[in-house]
């Protein structure tokens, strides 16, 4: 019969709260949290599934701190043991690791802590409990909690599974009066049963927490120039750090040493790296010291760093659960992050290839059953976060989610039933014979040596469509592929083929839409929530100075939603600094003085910050304005738009798009101060020579030497020009 560990006489939803403030800075729980460590402190087993991000480490971390003895934690991942050991010791909690990488002595060290009661989280690999002596030795201590952090890694049905997890299922039999916790961010209800049975929970108090990450904003871009896509991302988000995910080593090597020589910090990690160049890699991104780490899909990274702003996949990953852990690590403090995938369909044969190489049957269609849903995730034009949330069995009742690109960032749907005609009636008179390339080549008219052969430049659509771009056709049929309008078959080169909806679409009967896709919103999902940028950036300098004296990374010291709430509410004494969300007994004691006085020389040095708005309790500078008209006032005055951005505490692109606003709205712009003349010309030439609008095509046409800010602000330019029909001198125009 299990039991419970807590010291007697306590009360224990007093204690909870006091050791939540006192210990953990935190004011509150957050959802789910309270009954998973009061069913942990009643001595039940527990499971819960619970995304990344939602606070499941202090689910464990705080009833160790109220029970006797030492709470045991089994983590997959040896190079996240340490910064979770770091964080423990940073809050006051005694925790130590015990790995494969550590000396005789340096285990022998921790067994003696054991021995005099001094630990309280002790992390270990699973594969420990193979054995013998090490759980002999276990049970001479007094083990309050065995948690399980991974815990899908048991399960032949998940996404990661690992056969050292299943020596798990002894602890219940060796410690059978000791609640065990299993944890994960990614479990089916398939899954989940799975879980419960193979580590053999005893009668579990089960919470399945929601998978919807608020924060996170989802977004899916056709996959051209992968490099160049990058880049053209990371010109917009250079202060972020964030994770590129690659689906091979090769890729990783390239895709790094790109970045890296158009002056981006980025490093590179996989599995065919040596583990010091992996542990040096991997600690250089978590203290700051690179911007981006590029790794492989499918090497699990370990990466704790609460405060990724973006997480880029240049590849389809191989499954839902997969790609929803790996986003997973983006905005884990909580503040608005992005998760872009870059998709193509040439990446599914790709990966059927290695699918196809399984012998065991079932296997081998559970693989290609998981792969069609997540192609299907990144094709079809459905709410992104309604997909991931009916993966795993739950529902999203509202209409628009706000944080994906096809409930924010494009517009509406069109009638794309010409042109989907004109593909469907290419393939029909072609025998329905020939894949994606071939078809986007007839029908702009492309003169190639295959289809003089086959003569297929004498059939009727051949070059119908030659005022439309390539990128257009291949997005036409991928709407059609989506919808069930067409389908393809055979591998690794599969034809396309017209199903019986997409003949209804042909002859008429039925119509066929698409999304109108414009530019993703710029905002993030959740909105974003207004601070001061310069004191942020005093304290993150000053965080990092702190972090690196303690050779920890600087998230263990305050993560980036705690400074937000510093240059919001701006502490100027040790009393306002502990109601500071994160800002626990030990961290104020230790670092809360380098805080206060920072802030206060900050507010000495800029009088006007200091002012509040009454109802929100946030500054509010008088210099501060939120309309486009603010920006171009101040512009008028000379600032460039670096300055305007600096002083208001806004992004360049959203200055950039203030000013783009103004000029269409009429106000007077000198362009020349916006953009080099010489650059100026070259991208209305581009413009002008293309005779569209898109961004993207001037962006890869200069190879990312061209800012999507440049290009805004003359497409603003010229479309002004053109309503007023005032062109000038402008190339290739005639008035």
């Amino acid at each position: 019969m299990l039991k419970s560990f807590i010291v007697r006489g306590r009360d224990i939803e007093t204690t909870m709260l006091e050791v939540l403030r006192k210990d953990f800075g935190f004011q509150s729980f957050r959802p789910n949290q309270e009954g998973i460590m009061r069913g942990i402190l009643d001595g039940r087993d527990v499971f819960t599934v619970m995304p990344t991000g939602g606070g499941k480490s202090l689910c464990y971390q705080l009833p160790a701190m109220i029970m006797e003895g030492t709470t045991v934690i089994i983590s997959p991942l040896i190079a996240l043991m340490k910064d979770q050991v770091d964080a423990a010791l940073e809050n006051g909690i005694p925790a130590a690791f015990m790995n494969s990488s550590m000396s005789a002595q340096e285990i022998s060290a921790v067994y003696r802590r054991l021995r005099s009661g001094e630990v309280k989280l002790l992390y270990i690999a699973p594969e420990r409990f193979a054995m013998p002596h090490f759980l002999e030795t276990l049970k001479t201590f007094l083990v309050s909690l065995f948690a399980i952090d991974e815990a899908h890694c048991v399960s032949e049905w998940g996404h990661d599974f690992r056969p050292d997890y299943l020596s798990l299922s002894i602890i219940p039999k060796a410690f059978p009066h000791t609640p065990v916790a299993a944890f994960t961010a990614t479990a089916t209800l398939m899954v989940q049963e799975d879980i419960i049975r193979r580590i053999g929970l005893r009668n579990p108090h089960v919470v399945r927490a929601s998978f919807n990450r608020e924060n996170l904003f989802y977004e899916v871009r056709p996959k051209q120039k992968i490099e160049l896509q990058i880049l053209e991302f990371l010109m917009k988000h250079k202060d972020g750090p964030g994770i590129i995910y690659r689906t091979t080593r090769d890729a990783v090597m390239t895709t790094a040493g790109f970045l890296v020589s158009k002056g981006i910090k980025a490093l590179p990690y996989h599995a065919g790296l040596s583990p010091r160049e992996r542990t040096r890699n991997q600690e250089a991104f978590n203290r700051d010291e690179a911007q981006v780490v590029v790794a492989t899909i499918a090497f699990g990274m370990g990466i704790d760093k609460s405060n990724v702003r973006f997480v880029i996949h240049g590849d389809l990953p191989k499954n839902v659960e997969a790609y929803y852990q790996e986003t997973g690590r983006a905005g884990r403090d909580g503040e608005p992050a992005r998760c872009l995938l870059f998709f193509s369909r040439g990446d599914i044969p790709k990966i059927r290839y290695f699918i196809d190489q399984i012998t065991e049957a079932s296997e081998r269609s559970a693989a290609i059953e998981k792969l069609n849903q997540m192609a299907g995730y990144a094709s079809h034009n459905i709410c992104r976060r309604k997909q991931l949330l009916g993966f795993f069995g739950e529902d999203y009742p509202e209409g628009k989610c706000t944080g994906c690109d096809i409930c924010e960032g494009s517009a509406e749907l069109i009638d794309i039933t010409v042109d989907a005609q004109i593909v469907m009636s290419a393939a029909s008179r072609t025998g329905q014979r020939f894949g994606v390339g071939h078809i986007v080549d007839m029908v702009t008219g492309s003169d190639t040596k295959r289809i003089r052969e086959l003569r297929h430049n004498e059939i009727k659509t051949y070059g119908v469509g030659k005022n439309k771009n390539k990128e257009h056709w291949r997005s036409i049929i991928h709407e059609l592929l989506a919808q069930d309008i067409m389908e393809q078959e055979g591998g690794p080169y599969p034809v396309l083929k017209i199903t019986r909806k997409g003949l209804d679409v042909l002859c008429g009967r039925e119509k066929a839409f698409g999304l109108k896709r414009e530019e993703a919103g710029a905002s993030l999902a959740g909105g974003r929530v207004e601070y001061d940028e310069a004191l942020f950036e005093r304290l993150r300098a000053l965080r990092k100075q702190i972090a690196e004296e303690n050779e920890v990374p600087p998230y263990i010291i305050f993560s980036d939603r705690t400074l937000h709430e510093m240059c919001r509410r701006f502490p100027a004494a040790l009393a306002d600094m502990r109601t500071i969300n994160g800002v626990g007994g030990v961290k104020l004691e230790r670092y809360g003085e380098d805080f206060v006085r920072e802030i206060k020389n900050y507010l000495e040095e800029n009088p006007r910050e200091r002012r509040e708005d009454e109802s929100t309790h946030s500054p509010v500078a008088g210099k501060k304005g939120k309309t486009a008209e603010a920006t171009y006032e101040l512009f008028k005055k000379g600032m460039s738009l670096e300055d305007i951005a600096g002083q208001r505490g806004l992004a360049l692109s959203t200055v950039a798009s203030h000013m783009a606003q103004a000029i269409r709205g009429g106000h007077y712009v000198d362009i020349d101060l916006l953009v080099a003349p010489a650059k100026r010309k070259e991208i209305e030439s581009v413009f002008l020579g293309s005779g569209q609008w898109g961004l993207n095509p001037v962006i890869e046409h200069f190879g990312g030497t061209v800012t999507y800010e440049e290009a805004g602000l003359i497409r603003a330019w010229l479309q002004r020009k053109k309503e007023t029909g005032d062109f000038g001198d402008l190339p290739g125009v005639s008035r």
